[in-house]
Parts: structure tokens; sequence; C-alpha cells
């Protein structure tokens, strides 16, 4: 099986679980996010995977973000570089076709929230702290933070993370919608992967369909999308999904999907 710099890869059924493995904090690092990029276009291209569960190695971090040795010599061209494979990883996590879930078993800080922000789904576990502390060391977000945020807990709740630096436990973040669900301690894979074979009962074509449109409501106008989903619900009677989907339902049988 092909290997992907500081990530552990697994699969189960039709879910690929993906663990960022580089102690003592899982930070990122240039190679690991190219790494992530590299794998998630992998993951698309693999018609057999249908959900995404993301975590960190080991029991206190989930991610501590970027690694800020990297930026002790305030060179511009590295800093420029480091931006750019924060987007390319995470927006590509973004763009994957099936459901992304991050299941956050520690501390998720600066790049490694951003990480959470970037999927689907957040599962925290009842220890796990958030921040977005960036202005703390004289930078900012750069791989979605302040765009991301907003959008999930609104622009005060945004505004207190980024720019007072306030960090939150679980128990806000589920208050103020930055997560979906609070678990115990050392059960947020296991819950996650509960999640991931919901959503392997689903076609994965109407998914990938599903994805696409509530996502677009991001930037296109209302008008627009409404008109994208209604052509969106044509194209797949394209797919021999739509037929299965709608058989097993007359027959009273489970589906058979073979996202296409």
């Amino acid at each position: 099986m092909k290997t992907y710099h500081s990530l552990d890869v697994a699969i189960d059924g039709h879910t690929a679980i993906v663990t960022l493995a580089n102690p003592p904090a899982n930070t990122w690092t240039r190679d690991s996010l190219a790494a992530l990029r590299d794998l998630v276009r992998d993951l698309d291209a693999d018609r057999d995977v249908y959900a995404l569960v993301v975590t960190g190695q080991g029991e206190k971090f989930f991610c501590a973000g970027a690694d800020l040795k990297q930026f002790a010599g305030g060179d511009k061209a590295l800093a420029r570089e480091a931006a750019r494979r924060f987007g390319e990883a995470f927006e590509t996590l973004s763009a994957f076709r099936g459901v992304s879930i991050a299941a956050i078993n520690g501390y998720a800080m600066g790049g490694g929230l951003e990480w959470a922000l970037a999927c689907d789904l957040r599962i925290a576990e009842e220890q796990a702290q958030m921040a977005l502390p960036e202005a703390t060391v004289g930078l900012l977000p750069c791989a979605g933070g302040t765009q991301n945020l907003p959008r999930l807990v609104g622009e005060g709740w945004a505004k207190r993370m980024i720019l007072l630096g306030e960090r939150v436990d679980a128990a806000t973040a589920l208050r103020i919608g930055l997560v979906e669900e609070v678990v115990p301690a050392g059960q947020a894979l296991a819950r996650s992967l509960e999640w991931a074979g919901r959503a392997a009962k689903q076609s994965p074509t109407s998914i990938a369909a599903c994805k696409k449109l509530v996502q677009a409501t991001r930037t296109q106008t209302h008008a627009s999308a409404l008109a994208g989903e209604r052509e969106a619900f044509v194209d797949l009677f394209d797919s021999a999904d739509q037929v299965e989907g709608v058989n097993a339902f007359l027959e009273k049988r489970a589906a058979h999907w073979k996202n296409a």
C-alpha cells in the first residue's frame, strides 16, 4: 500500500481512517500537508471509499497546528509556500466527494482546528480544547480559519476566538455549533466510524451531489443554487445508484450501491 508522510491510513469497509502521526503534538509540516493533499486525491479516485475519518495519534493532541520552528527566521518565501500547502491540502479535503468527519481526540489548535473545519462534520471528546491562537504569535489563520469558522459559529464567536485568542472547551464548542457532538474521552473515533457507517447506507452518488449543493451556498446566489439543485436531481437519473435506490425501496430490501 502507498505510504504518506506522517499519515497512517487504514480502510474499514467503505471508510478511510487517516491518523496524523507526528509526535509529540501532531504538528503539520510542508511534507505532511503535501501528503494529505495527495492522499485525499487518491481516496477520491477510489470508488469503494465513501467516507473519510481523520484523527490524531495518541491521547492528548488531535493536532497542534503548524510547526512554528519553520517561521522563526521570518522567511517570507517559506511562509508563502507553507500557506499554499495548507490551502491545497485543506481545500482538497473540503472538496472530497464523500463524507469527511473529524474525530477530535484532544487539543485542536491553529492549523489543527482548521483541519477539522475543512471536514463536513466534527465529533469532539469531552477533554478537547479548540483555538485559533495565531495572532498571539504574530500570525493569522491562513488555512481557512477566518472563512470557515464564521460560517459555523457566527461572526461574534469567530472574532472572540481569532481576535481575542479565546480557547473553547468541548461543551462550549457544541453549544456554539463548532462541533456536532461531544463524546467521552477515547470515543471520538468509534463514534465517527458509526457516522461513516450511516453515510455508507446512503447513495454515494447522491451524497457527492448533495455535498456540492450544500457547499455552493457559500458562494452562489440563492436563485442560482436552487436551479443547480433541480439540475443535479435530474442528473442523478444517469446513475446506476438512482435506479438501485428506488427499486430497493420498492422491493423492501437494502440497496447495493455501486458509486456509479
